[in-house]
């Protein structure tokens, strides 16, 4: 049903295609052990994407205007760095470092994956990440994306139900001819609210080896897979 039923799938980006936690601890070290800082770059990686829904929130509810995601992680970096005791970054390593969200490593799987996807659905991506950082990010993993679509399309951040129906809005089809593919069991639940199919991709590494991540209930979504690789499968790709 849900192979017949959909026309494009729609990702979410950050967990479910790219790998943010390594990527963005190696982009760290890089960049602030030239200034002879030593942290421990994974728990640096995971306290920046701790602020990441706090911020998105303010902006929800009218505490900050809207400010696209690059502004957001950038406001995060600069407390961050106070709060490791880092004060004497140039501002180029401190930009060079907050655009490390647009150099962000896919998943073994997920090229590939996309690949095979690609030449059954219309595929985009469908996250809180803006425009330019999402379409430098496919240039740096060779994502083969057939178009983007961003939050920042919507003005609004997900789970907002306002970005899922701008996305089918954008593809010009009804929500139950798209489906939605996170490892965030949160953006499916919103996806579904909507009306869309709801595929989730397991990643149980996304915050490290020591915090996986369950495999929800299989009755739960319209699709459980393991990678992309066996998504396709399931969509009898």
């Amino acid at each position: 049903m849900a192979r017949s039923n959909s026309e494009a799938l729609v990702f979410d980006v950050f967990g479910t295609v790219v790998d943010w936690r390594s990527s963005i601890a190696i982009e760290a070290q890089t960049v602030l052990s030239r200034h002879g800082v030593e942290l421990n770059w994974n728990e640096f990686a995971d306290s920046w994407r701790k602020g990441y829904a706090p911020a998105m929130d303010k902006v929800r509810t009218g505490e900050l205007p809207w400010h696209n995601l690059d502004d957001l992680h950038r406001m995060l970096l600069d407390d961050l760095l106070v709060d490791c005791g880092v004060h004497s970054i140039c501002e180029p390593d401190i930009r060079q470092l907050n655009q490390s969200w647009h150099r962000l490593t896919p998943w073994p799987d997920a090229v590939e994956g996309l690949q095979i996807l690609k030449n059954h659905f219309v595929i985009s991506t469908l996250s809180n990440g803006n425009f330019s950082m999402l379409t430098n990010m496919a240039k740096f993993s060779d994502l083969p994306w057939d178009c983007i679509i961003s939050a920042e399309l919507a003005g609004h951040y997900k789970p907002d139900h306002r970005t899922y129906q701008t996305a089918c809005n954008l593809l010009s089809l009804p929500a139950d001819k798209v489906m939605m593919v996170a490892a965030h069991t949160g953006d499916l639940e919103a996806a579904k609210q909507v009306g869309m199919k709801t595929a989730y991709v397991h990643r149980p590494l996304e915050f490290g080896p020591n915090c996986k991540v369950p495999m929800p209930d299989t009755k739960h979504f319209d699709v459980i897979a393991k990678n992309f690789l066996d998504l396709a499968s399931e969509l009898q790709c």
